[in-house]
Parts: C-alpha cells; structure tokens; sequence
C-alpha cells in the first residue's frame, strides 16, 4: 500500500520552508519596533516556530526532523541560487547590480552562522516540544509552545549572533542583542498563542493525528526514520 501526503503536512512544509527562505532575504533590513531595533526577519521567521510546534505536537518528532532538513536543504539551495546569480554577469540592459547583490547576497559569515542556528535551534524546539507532552501526558500544549520557544529561539539568537558577530560588537552589546531578540520572538509565540492553539486542536480532528513519541531515537540525522 502506497504512502498517501497529508495535505495538512504538505501545507505546514511549504510554510516552513518559505519563512525560511524570506526571513533570509529581508533580514538585512533593520527595523524599529519602538524603542528597539531588530530586522525584518523578526516579521516572519518566528512563524518557521508556530510551525515547528505544530508539527511536532501533531504528528510528532521524527515528522518535524524530516521538514527541518527539507527547509535546510531549500534554504541552502536557494543561497547557492542568489550567489550564482549575482556572480552570471549581466547584460547591458541591467543597471541594478550593486542594489541586487546588496539584497540578495550574504557574507560567508552571516551564511554560515544562518545555517548553523537555524539546525541547533529548530531540533532544540521540537526535542523540547516532543519531551514535554510525554511528561505532560498531552496537556498544556501552551506550556510547551513557550517553552519550547525560549529554548530553540534562545539557542539559535546566541549561536547567529555569537557566529556571526563575535569579536565585532563589544561583548555587552552582543548579550543585549541576543536578549532581545529572544525576548520579541518570545513575545510573538505569546501573542500568536490562541491562533496557534485553535490551529493545533483543528488539524488534529481534521488529520486524527496525536503522536507521543516514545521509544523513538531523537538523533538529528535519522532522517529515514519517519
């Protein structure tokens, strides 16, 4: 018998994947949120999250690891994609090389750090979310939903921001940045909360899908065990 897709599944990949993609492209402009500055990546890579928590409260751990290498392979496809663009030589017709590679090219650092933050705090998120419904016997998903956000948004604020801009920004300067960080995206799962939750308890009836998982290996690279 073949494997049929949840389009729910499907659905929740492709929107994992696409904030990914966009919060990389965006992220190089700084905003103001009141008083603080961030980047426009803050507008939608905590929404890469709500979706992480929601694939791994629905259809458990092993499910979200798979979508967590997808988005990182997408990602990295479509880094390789921006820099070979701007290195093809334009035509004469093309006046906006500068404002191109501004836009859509990254130094190797910022690359890197990018990458390895994103796998420490997307597998950190849905470890904490898959551990704390078996101790929770499946209540208190907000809980959890916050918990798991401090946890992988902390990890991945302090390994970005260490990565890419230590030895640049004074070392005070740099906590203060990665402390806010994780605070507005903390404050975003937060006010996101009651969406979310609808969301979750939705496409559990829609799929008849609750996974614990237990006995199953949280290695990150078990990809085939799905």
């Amino acid at each position: 018998m073949r494997k049929q897709v949840s389009v729910s599944f499907m659905v929740c990949g492709l929107l994992f994947t696409t904030c990914l993609i966009v919060a990389n492209i965006v992220e190089q402009k700084l905003i103001a949120v009141g008083p603080i500055e961030a980047t426009a990546g803050l507008l939608i890579f905590p929404v890469s999250y709500i979706v992480n928590d929601l694939i791994a409260e629905v259809w458990g751990y092993r499910k979200a690891r798979l979508i967590i290498w997808y988005g990182f392979l997408m990602n990295f496809v479509a880094v390789a994609v921006f820099r070979l663009s701007i290195l093809v030589p334009g035509s004469g017709n093309f006046h906006q090389q500068e404002a191109f590679a501004l836009v859509l090219g990254n130094t190797t650092r910022i690359t890197v750090a990018s990458f390895v933050a994103f796998l420490f705090g997307s597998f950190l998120n849905a470890y904490v979310m898959s551990r704390l419904k078996i101790l929770q016997h499946g209540r208190g998903f907000s809980l959890r939903a916050i918990a798991s956000t401090v946890v992988g948004e902390g990890a991945d604020s302090l390994v970005f921001f260490t990565i890419a801009f230590g030895g640049v920004l004074p070392v005070h300067d740099l906590l203060m940045l990665i402390l806010t960080q994780i605070g507005m995206k903390t404050a975003y799962e937060v006010i996101a909360l009651p969406l979310t939750n609808r969301l979750v308890k939705w496409v559990k009836r829609k799929e008849h899908t609750d996974v614990y998982d237990t006995g199953i290996s949280y290695k990150p690279w078990k990809v085939r065990d799905i």
